[in-house]
């Protein structure tokens, strides 16, 4: 790996903004590392550290940093469809624009799916196993529920590739409009929701705010985002006045047990709240980029960077271990945020970090994509079912991220849209759904646009 790494940081093209790549790594890590923090694991479950210590809330001003990381991928998704578009083989044709999405979809979900779907096998055989021997009980259940939490950012993530190509024609033709109307349509799904009590409304801010802040990635590769501390000043001035004014609460991370939720679904307060991050981390840009001229720290990046997904995938995973190892070994548990806790903070992170650090080693190649074999350009209808495969995608990682794999034998469910889904019917979903989308983007005759570094 290290002189792979070299090579790539080496033919680094002198156009290339590092600094994306630099704020994708760092908003996965901050993510891993909050979660890492907040756990508050005893041998009875799970709590959140953020509950039991409410002054420890407004770190969520800076640690929720999800916002960043669509942010990022709003502007590697504006210059991979760029790209495609140049290269398609028939302009003028319908069949071309099917091509174009579908070698889209095909490229960006295979970064995400591969790594996702070895992690998904390989965690479904294991909770098969542990059942099947009569397991599951105690932090063993709760690691078979949990451990697939974090994949409902996958299933945002997949939506905003699906709908990258619709909305950067929107982008083009209207600019800070396009956000504008996302924006809006936030306030509007918000307005329903706390002033007029309409039901089921709220979900629609899965798609509204989370799609806004992807839309600012979009202006940011147009070089549209010139006054980041206006940005990031009203930002903050409106998350603010919402939380202090206004239904929202102070925490930008999911409390348990609250009434409202920032995050699930997000509200207008997070999207503020990412106007505010976004700002911030531009007006970093400049002394950043300075920093990653730097040969030895952009190497580091580039290989953060080749293993970033299989990092966040199984960080739960390393969490867990660590903590099953101190039963196992019958280290106590302190109670949470008590003065032996915050002791063996450290301790925990650096056990947890080294065991994330094997298991990318053991699963990291999955993160490499494979190439799209040669075809004919242009099948007719390949768009409409690469859109149908990453829209089952969608569902099954979704649905999966909410079921776990607990109770597999006993059918355990969960609500996905008022549909109940088992784990096994998500995993069908999501592979159904990436075959679709692997038989649409094959043969299309459109070369695909690796951001890597």
């Amino acid at each position: 790996m290290g002189s792979s790494v070299r090579e790539l940081a080496g033919a680094t093209p002198a156009t290339r903004d590092r600094y994306v790549d630099l704020l994708r790594v760092a908003s996965l890590g901050a993510v891993v590392l909050g979660h890492w923090l907040m756990a508050a694991v005893t041998p009875d479950g799970v709590g959140n550290l953020l509950a039991l210590v409410p002054a420890l809330q407004p770190l969520t001003w800076l640690l929720q940093v999800m916002p960043v990381f669509f942010f990022v991928g709003g502007f590697s998704h504006a210059l991979s469809c760029r790209s495609l578009l140049r290269k398609r083989p028939e302009p003028a044709s319908g069949a071309a624009a099917d091509s174009v999405y579908s070698a889209f979809l095909r490229a960006r979900l295979q970064r995400l799916l591969r790594p996702t779907m070895v992690f998904v096998l390989v965690w479904g055989a294991a909770a098969l196993l542990v059942q099947l021997l009569g397991g599951g009980g105690g932090l063993t259940g709760v690691t078979l529920r949990m451990v697939t939490q974090p994949l409902w950012f996958i299933g945002i993530y997949l939506a905003m590739v699906a709908f990258t190509p619709p909305l950067l024609k929107l982008h083009e033709r209207y600019g800070w409009g396009a956000f504008a109307g996302l924006a809006g349509a936030a306030v509007a799904v918000d307005v329903l929701r706390f002033a007029a009590g309409v039901p089921y409304v709220e979900f629609l801010n899965f798609a509204f705010v989370w799609l806004a802040v992807h839309q600012l990635g979009f202006l940011r590769a147009d070089g549209r985002i010139r006054r980041p501390a206006l940005l990031a000043g009203a930002g903050l001035v409106t998350a603010g006045a919402l939380v202090a004014f206004g239904p929202y609460p102070l925490s930008m991370v999911g409390m348990p047990g609250e009434k409202v939720s920032n995050m699930a679904p997000p509200t207008l307060a997070l999207l503020a709240h990412g106007l505010w991050l976004v700002g911030a981390v531009e007006l970093l840009r400049a002394p950043a980029a300075r920093l990653l001229e730097r040969p030895r720290v952009w190497r580091t990046v580039v290989a953060a960077n080749g293993v970033a997904m299989t990092a966040f995938l199984w960080h739960l995973t390393a969490m867990f271990g660590v903590y099953g190892a101190m039963l196992a070994l019958d280290v106590e548990l302190p109670a949470p945020a008590s003065a032996a806790w915050w002791a063996q903070v450290p301790l925990r992170i650096a056990f947890a970090a080294a065991l994330t650090a094997g298991l990318v080693a053991a699963f990291r190649a999955f993160e490499r994509p494979a190439s799209a074999p040669p075809g004919a350009a242009g099948a007719t209808g390949a768009g409409p079912l690469a859109a149908l495969g990453a829209t089952l995608c969608l569902l099954g990682v979704l649905g999966l991220s909410m079921v776990g794999f607990g109770g597999l034998l006993d059918g355990r469910t969960a609500l996905l849209i008022a549909i109940p889904v088992s784990a096994p019917a998500a995993v069908a979903m999501t592979l159904g759904g990436w075959l679709l989308v692997e038989r649409a983007g094959r043969g299309t005759g459109v070369r695909q646009f690796d951001d890597r570094p």
